[in-house]
């Protein structure tokens, strides 16, 4: 990387006991940058000598201010809700995204930290529509458009960052500059949440068939390239640069968009598994994630089940959604470097993945399943009604 920010530099990072606060911290501390990781649990990584790890939550306003005291700039990763049945929980989801952005402005101001980079998602500007080449002139998508609670609370939490810059620090010795980076779906050697998911319903043997149109675009963005960019966000808010970011969003991605399903291909293979050669219609795909939505929001009170996939998954991973990182480029001088997922595949086998280990099945596999072709039984008896709320619904 070739931005070498000063030695005298504090940089606090929420969310970083999360896989990529944990990895941009560790890029940062090689840099010599000073490192503190604010999360409410530990990195599943070694932390690094030499970097800070504070425990806290990110709800507690006192408890950020803690955290910020003498920083000198703000790497806001901390979230709830991406995937899976965390999409489900709506108020956890509030509270984290919504809330606890506001106590990082917040506390931005009282602790008199000058830049906040704020991570953010494509999902501010996608809902399940097809977009080709967007850019940053896209509007928000209307709230009551979005298929989960977290792409609708980044939305908002993402205004209120970009809404904040200007705003008076209390020693008034200047004011916050703030930007947001709209990221890709991430991937790398140890990613914590999305591979270690493929890879559990792979084994089991629920990876039969892949879904939607074979020439449907998306974007992922390597981790290294993600802590690229957001050093270089941080670097544009100062007088150096300008404060050429101040104020803005950039949609940050590998180079080229790719099929979502062969770009999980050499992983899946990689790992000794068989390719699934047949397709089935994304709205099939759909309707039965809104039937296991359903199926969750009856019974999570006594049975807190993972869904195979939920509505907002089935958009990312089914519906064409790209978009330009010409701003990124033009304005931060982001340049993604080119990965390969053998670094991925090499690092999962390492630890003991892939069909040749004979892994033992939990349990309570069979009772998932048992319960979920129970429940699906029992709310096909309102598929007339279901049906018409999926025709209905402006998301599809």
């Amino acid at each position: 990387m070739s931005v070498q920010p000063s030695l005298k530099e504090t940089v606090v990072i929420t969310g970083g006991g999360g896989y990529f606060g944990h990895r941009l911290g560790c890029t940062l501390h090689q840099m010599g940058v000073n490192v503190v990781l604010f999360d409410v649990r530990k990195p599943a990584e070694d932390i690094p000598n030499g970097i800070q790890f504070i425990q806290g939550d990110i709800r507690s306003l006192s408890a950020v201010e803690e955290a910020f005291t003498n920083a000198s700039c703000i790497i806001h990763t901390a979230s709830y809700g991406m995937s899976g049945r965390e999409q489900l929980q709506t108020q956890l989801t509030e509270e984290v995204n919504v809330k606890g952005t506001e106590n990082v402005i917040q506390a931005c101001i009282n602790k008199n930290v000058a830049r906040l980079v704020y991570t953010s998602t494509f999902n501010v500007v996608f809902g399940g529509q097809s977009i080709k080449n967007g850019d940053e002139s896209m509007p928000y998508l209307p709230l009551h458009r979005h298929a989960d609670n977290y792409s609708r609370t980044k939305a908002v939490a993402e205004n209120k960052v970009l809404q904040s810059n200007g705003q008076l620090l209390a020693n008034k010795s200047g004011c916050l500059r703030t930007c947001a980076l709209r990221s890709a779906g991430i991937y790398g050697p140890g990613e914590q949440r999305h591979l270690p998911r493929i890879i559990d319903n792979v084994a089991r043997g629920l990876f039969i068939f892949s879904y939607g149109d074979r020439n449907n675009l998306v974007q992922f963005v390597h981790v290294d390239n993600l802590a690229s960019a957001h050093i270089l966000a941080a670097k544009g808010l100062t007088e150096e640069k300008m404060y050429k970011a101040a104020g803005q969003a950039y949609f940050i991605a590998d180079a080229t968009p790719i099929d979502n399903f062969q770009f999980f291909r050499p992983f899946i293979e990689g790992l000794g598994y068989k390719f699934p050669s047949f397709r089935v219609p994304l709205f099939f795909i759909y309707f039965m994630s809104y039937l296991t939505e359903w199926l969750h929001f009856l019974i999570r009170p006594i049975y807190n089940f993972q869904p195979l996939l939920t509505r907002a998954e089935v958009y990312k991973t089914g519906v064409t959604h790209f978009f330009s990182i010409s701003k990124a480029k033009k304005e931060l001088g982001y340049e993604p470097q080119l990965f390969t997922m053998q670094e991925v595949v090499e690092w999962y086998k390492a630890r003991g993945y892939g069909k040749k280990v004979k892994k033992v099945k939990s349990p309570n596999f069979l009772w998932d399943v048992v319960v979920f072709v129970l429940l699906v039984v029992a709310v096909l008896a309102w598929v007339p009604r279901v049906v018409g709320l999926a025709v209905d619904s402006p998301n599809y």
